[in-house]
């Protein structure tokens, strides 16, 4: 079984994330390209090309670009399981919840 998986996500000027939770997995998001604005259990932190920040399990998290340019970003999911139905979301502007 694997204990990490990796992705290269984008999110285009403008957009965010939702804001969610894993309980089986924690992330790490490496910032490639572009700024973000990171919601961490309720605190904002920003983020530029090169920065980089942890997530652990059970942590609410979402990610903006309020940049012009396309946000880049490598996310290194680690822990047990990896399935897309480990979130629980409390906000989403994509009518996901």
């Amino acid at each position: 079984m694997p204990d990490h998986k990796i992705k290269r996500i984008t999110v285009y000027p403008g957009q965010r994330l939702s804001y969610q939770r894993h309980l089986h997995r924690s992330e790490h998001w490496y910032v490639v390209k572009g700024c973000a604005k990171v919601t961490k259990n309720g605190q904002e932190i920003e983020l530029i090309s090169g920065r980089a920040i942890d997530l652990p399990a059970g942590s609410w998290h979402r990610i903006r670009n309020h940049g012009e340019e396309n946000l880049i970003f490598i996310e290194v999911q680690t822990g047990d399981y990896f399935g897309e139905d480990d979130i629980e979301r409390s906000e989403d502007d994509y009518g996901r919840i």
